[in-house]
């Protein structure tokens, strides 16, 4: 028997929206993005090396506990432009918030995270974020080890 595969990493995550042209107005609020692509009902969103998908639906299920986390390099500027545009945020020590179509999102930050960016992802991202202290030793109990600019 063929040995079993290791799990590489995450290409993309899909997300229920009752509208295309509405989804792509509210994370264009909140995010900087570039679309990859969008057929009549898809949407596609880079993020570096990955996307996210928004897949038009007839009707989207609001997620009370299932959520995603997506990872963004100033989650407090993010918090005060959620808050100030009125978004449900559903979580207080964290930043998790729900979506016009009840899509639960949490944001991290990437310093905080064990994995890292190739530095031409970041670059291409323009950004340039160091990693905690607690993320570099996470990743070094994987047997990662974060340059030192990381």
């Amino acid at each position: 028997m063929a040995q079993k595969p290791k799990l590489v990493g995450i290409n993309h995550v899909a997300l229920e929206v009752g509208d295309l042209d509405e989804a792509l107005e509210f994370y264009g609020r909140f995010f900087d993005f570039t679309l990859r692509g969008r057929s009549e009902t898809m949407a596609f969103i880079d993020m570096g090396d990955q996307f996210l998908a928004l897949s038009q639906v007839a009707a989207p299920t609001r997620d009370a506990e299932r959520h995603f986390g997506l990872v963004v390099d100033n989650r407090e500027g993010l918090r005060a432009r959620l808050e100030a545009a009125g978004v449900e945020i559903v979580t207080e020590k964290r930043l998790d918030f729900l979506d016009p179509w009840g899509n639960r999102v949490e944001i991290v930050p990437y310093a905080d995270i064990q994995f890292l960016k190739d530095r031409a992802v970041l670059a291409a991202l323009g950004t340039g974020i160091a990693k905690t202290e607690a993320a570099k030793a996470e990743l070094a109990e994987k047997g990662i080890t974060a340059p030192d600019d990381a």
